[in-house]
């Protein structure tokens, strides 16, 4: 009977596991046989380099989107990384099973926050905030990067401080036994060993910040334009793909524009993930060696 049991999740196991991958291929399959023919009318260079979006007219310049979305990624990742990583090593190295108790949970609440209600804070807070301290109509890529800079931080944090507990043991014995303070070897040992696992929450960080949709899209301003400042509106991809797709006919050169859109951040996520998954396999050959 348990040899049947066994055989019979097993073969469960193998259709989830086939039912992941063969989703993945026709999310995928979708996107290509919709966006590829539509960026091949358009041109490759006018479509990722054209300044000007004007679907009514029959102009899809996403440039605009592009600048928008590495902008509020960059920021979100200047502002969240340190405040991240200076968490991950209070969380890993200095706080007692007490505070650990009460800080854990904390950042678990910011992960299971809604997006929606990062949005709805952004625009009821952070956005008066910026015009109030800034100028200008508050809305921009600075709202943004405050909105994706809290957005980010659990995954930041999450991941670096399980990569500084990762660190052997013995390497911070070992440096503490040749005369070092618990700062540097902190800085010196913990941090240069955990590198690898530390650019992998950065990486992941900024693949959360530039995925992000319905956030953003409430706190940009949505104007697709090169933005001259932190504090003039901008859009993203991700922005501008939320709000065309319900105003748009199925089969319409405008609606297979916005499945082109969702064919580029599909490639830059695959972006990342090579990259984490390169990361990590320079890893595993450190160790090797």
């Amino acid at each position: 009977m348990k040899k049947y049991s066994e055989k019979i999740m097993h073969v469960v196991f193998l259709i989830a596991a086939c039912a992941s991958i063969l989703a993945v291929i026709l999310i995928c399959a979708f996107l290509f046989v919709n966006g590829i023919p539509t960026i091949g009318k358009i041109g490759l260079g006018n479509f990722v380099l054209g300044k000007i979006w004007m679907p009514k007219s029959g102009i899809f310049g996403i440039f605009p989107m592009i600048i928008g979305s590495i902008y509020v990624t960059a920021g979100a990742i200047l502002v969240g990384v340190p405040v991240g990583i200076l968490a991950a090593i209070y969380m890993a190295k200095f706080c007692n099973e007490k505070v650990y108790k009460i800080v854990k949970p904390a950042v678990d609440l910011l992960a299971g926050i809604p997006s929606v209600v990062y949005g709805f804070i952004g625009l009821q807070v952070v956005v008066p905030f910026v015009r109030f301290i800034f100028g200008g109509t508050g809305f921009g890529i600075l709202s943004g990067t405050f909105v994706l800079f809290v957005m980010i931080l659990p995954t930041v944090t999450f991941m670096t401080t399980d990569a500084l507990r990762a660190v052997p043991r013995h390497y911070r014995e070992a440096s503490l036994a040749m005369g070092a303070t618990r700062w540097q070897t902190i800085w010196r040992v913990t941090l240069n060993a955990a590198n690898p696992g530390i650019f992998t929450a950065v990486i992941f960080g900024m693949a959360r910040a530039f995925g992000e949709a319905l956030a953003v899209q409430m706190v940009v301003g949505n104007s697709v334009v090169i933005p001259t400042s932190l504090t003039t509106p901008a859009a993203t991809l991700t922005s501008v793909l939320t709000m065309g797709i319900g105003n748009t006919v199925m089969g319409t050169v405008s609606n297979n524009v916005l499945w082109s859109l969702a064919l580029v951040l599909l490639l830059m996520s695959l972006g990342f993930n090579m990259l984490v998954k390169f990361i990590t396999r320079e890893r595993k050959r450190n160790y090797e060696r």
